[in-house]
């Protein structure tokens, strides 16, 4: 039996090329495509919308989209219209955001799990073709709707799920959300206690941990050929993305069991935003071990061994993120795959 698998797509490639990555991705059997809000380098929705209109059936998801810089009625009215343009395939991936990104363009992460709560709250609403008013302490309406007027009305077939790495917005998650989408370069020991936290919000709201959908991002570097040439260079490719992430993003790596000596030695080295000269000195000081920790890395079949680890502990959909040139030699990798 074929296991499920997803894309997942930042801002490596020119949008033209990820259309055509999506479409072979399709063909080959994979069941859902996520886009990255990344950074402020690309914003999902425009790629999304491209995949929509090129493809026919495979589901496309934000991964995520952050809570703070699209009005909740906006945000609602975009996935509205992607579903439009894709009836039944849209799935909107919400999260918190992160610093020092979020600070520097002025916005302050303040009480994330109220304002995350008052969102999804309202964005359903909407989406279910309700008039909302609603007086939060994030998010005013009064008396909104998507008004439609050239189409007929309908509620909106738009799953959310939240993106979360902290437990206490892991637990919201279980509590509030269709499915959460499990963060990368953690390791699976961190999705255990992932799996205890949704399992305790799921509780709250008189469902169980299996009620959820559970993709997770899984960064995969795949050799191009068994030898232990290009496996060191898979290998290395991911040492790059891992380096990054101790430095700039290091809540995640600190979830995820890295030393703190590491993460301190890796962040004096790293300035924000990084150089490639910096993330290349740096990624001298991080171990094999480290990288095959956060990552599938290496051989095709020492990846696939990787993500089974994922599906094992709680991760329902593995959705990979291609390192390498050509994103073909992972998805042709895990096609048709058990």
């Amino acid at each position: 039996m074929t296991r499920p698998v997803a894309l997942y797509l930042q801002d490596a490639h020119p949008v033209g090329e990820s259309i055509e990555h999506v479409r072979y991705a399709e063909a080959k059997g994979f069941e859902a495509v996520w886009q990255a809000d990344c950074r402020l380098v690309r914003d999902a929705v425009v790629p999304m919308a491209a995949f929509a209109a090129c493809t026919e059936q495979i589901r496309i998801g934000s991964g995520v989209v952050d809570c703070w810089t699209r009005n909740p009625a906006r945000l609602a009215a975009t996935f509205s219209t992607l579903d439009d343009l894709a009836p039944g395939r849209i799935i909107l991936g919400l999260g918190a955001w992160w610093d020092p990104l979020a600070a520097r363009v002025g916005v302050s992460r303040d009480r994330p799990l109220k304002a995350v709560r008052e969102i999804v709250t309202a964005c359903r609403a909407l989406l279910n073709d309700e008039t909302v008013t609603f007086d939060g302490e994030f998010v005013q309406l009064d008396g909104a709707e998507l008004d439609y007027v050239q189409q007929e009305r309908r509620p909106k077939d738009v799953p959310i799920y939240i993106g979360a790495t902290g437990m206490r917005m892991m637990a919201l998650t279980g509590e509030i959300a269709d499915g959460v989408v499990f963060n990368y370069l953690v390791s699976p020991q961190y999705n255990q206690r992932a799996m205890e936290a949704l399992a305790e919000g799921a509780a709250r709201a008189g469902r169980g941990v299996d009620d959820l959908d559970r993709p997770q991002l899984v960064v995969c570097s795949v050799a191009s050929s068994d030898s232990e040439e290009d496996r060191r260079a898979a290998l290395d490719g991911a040492r790059m993305l891992v380096t990054q992430y101790l430095g700039q993003q290091p809540h995640i790596m600190k979830a995820s069991g890295v030393p703190k000596s590491l993460l301190d030695e890796v962040g004096s080295v790293l300035t924000w935003p990084a150089t490639h000269e910096q993330v290349t000195a740096a990624s001298k000081l991080v171990p094999d071990e480290i990288v095959q920790m956060l990552c599938a890395a290496g051989t095709a079949e020492e990846c696939r061994d990787k993500v089974r680890h994922y599906i094992d502990n709680g991760c329902t959909t593995p959705v990979l993120y291609p390192l390498g040139p050509d994103p073909r030699v992972m998805i042709d990798a895990f096609a048709d795959w058990d």
